[in-house]
């Protein structure tokens, strides 16, 4: 068995989605399993290398999984030769100057979404990529849950027939603060921190929309903040000067509408914290992180509106469960191990900056289309 190691400039573990996710559920889970296998008796081996700007938090959580490679100097690690990716998990604000340091440096690229705080700065990191020949990848993880996986199987399977339509709900009630605390950290409801749930979830809408079920073609969004004063972890007040709350219109190429409401300030009464129910000629799904039911139309019973007598019967036991079929890994991880396939064996690989920009894109029109209070064609992107 031959060890390949690949090092790993890792900045922003410190925070929870790249300690949680990225580090241990992802990397961390890689070596523990003995490395990626890449065929022909070849393991790739990763080996992270903990970037942040807190020294202390950083070395807390190396010696608490057994790593050794710590760096505050951002500029000091790009230097290093011997550093083949650089992996960005900061906060929005701070994330397009230092991909654009990684590819100046030559190093390919794997960050977290979104990529940068508007479309041209977006779009310029792509072409800047694409021209420096750095291979580039995005975290686009929903693509990978057990649930939508499921909901890809009966989209090939031909299960929809025609689809007509995509209902989508994602959200929880994000403690304000003061009497408990909040789940999320602060800078998420501070616009002038690069804040806001449009800017967090329109780009993962925007791919799970054109992966499944097509290119999106216009929005019309309404967005607010209904909660508008918050306790920091500080315990201290300020104005949440970001949006919580946005209600999308979504047309898709081909002429499928969807329509999805993202909202850190509902309470939730679904099976799931995301859901997303396809109809189409043939058939419905409703499919969430893991679970996927599904009601064919020759299953499909005839209900009749009658507002004077109570339900006898439960709409949701009409639906079947969709089966596994399958071993379903960590999103994350599985995204992962896909890009470091392409690093390695040159496999392709299509989730990219430009797929990014994209992200961005849905992002400030849909803020564009609240504040115009009109709905704005998508218009395609290219390098």
């Amino acid at each position: 068995m031959t060890r390949r190691t690949v090092r790993i400039a890792m900045n922003g573990v410190t925070g929870r989605m790249g300690y949680r996710q990225h580090l241990v559920r992802s990397i961390l889970a890689i070596r523990e399993q003995g490395g990626l296998a890449l065929g022909g008796g070849e393991v790739l081996w990763p080996e992270p290398v903990l970037v942040g700007r807190r020294e202390h938090a950083l070395r807390e959580i190396a010696e608490r999984h057994g790593l050794t490679e710590v760096a505050t100097d951002l500029d000091a690690v790009l230097a290093d030769d011997s550093i083949d990716i650089y992996f960005d998990a900061q906060v929005t604000s701070a994330r397009e100057e230092a991909l654009k340091k990684a590819v100046a440096a030559g190093k390919h690229i794997y960050t977290e979404k979104p990529t940068a705080t508007d479309l041209a700065g977006a779009l310029d990191l792509a072409r800047l990529a694409t021209s420096a020949g750095i291979k580039h990848g995005v975290v686009q993880d929903k693509l990978f849950l057990p649930g939508l996986l499921k909901l890809k199987r009966l989209i090939d399977g031909g299960f929809f027939g025609e689809i007509l339509s995509v209902r989508g709900e994602f959200g929880y009630w994000v403690f304000e603060g003061d009497w408990q605390e909040a789940q999320r950290p602060s800078w998420n409801y501070r616009s002038e921190d690069g804040g806001g749930i449009v800017v967090d979830m329109f780009p993962h809408w925007e791919y799970v929309l054109h992966e499944l079920f097509g290119r999106v073609t216009s929005v019309s969004a309404h967005v607010t903040t209904h909660v508008p004063r918050r306790w920091d972890e500080q315990g201290k007040p300020y104005d949440a000067t970001a949006d919580d709350s946005a209600y999308g219109i979504f047309q898709l190429e081909g002429g499928t509408v969807a329509q999805i409401n993202s909202s850190w300030s509902v309470r939730v009464n679904r099976d799931e914290l995301v859901e997303f129910q396809v109809d189409g000629t043939h058939g419905s799904a409703v499919a969430g992180l893991r679970n996927c039911r599904v009601q064919h139309r020759s299953a499909t019973p005839k209900p009749v509106w009658n507002p004077d007598l109570p339900v006898t019967e439960s709409f949701r036991d009409q639906w079947q469960q969709v089966p596994d079929n399958a071993e379903f890994d960590n999103g994350f991880k599985a995204q992962w191990e896909l890009f470091l396939r392409h690093i390695a064996l040159d496999e392709p690989y299509h989730w990219d900056l430009l797929a990014g920009a994209r992200g961005v894109q849905l992002a400030e029109l849909g803020l564009r289309s609240h504040a115009e209070g009109r709905r704005l064609d998508v218009p395609e992107l290219s390098l």
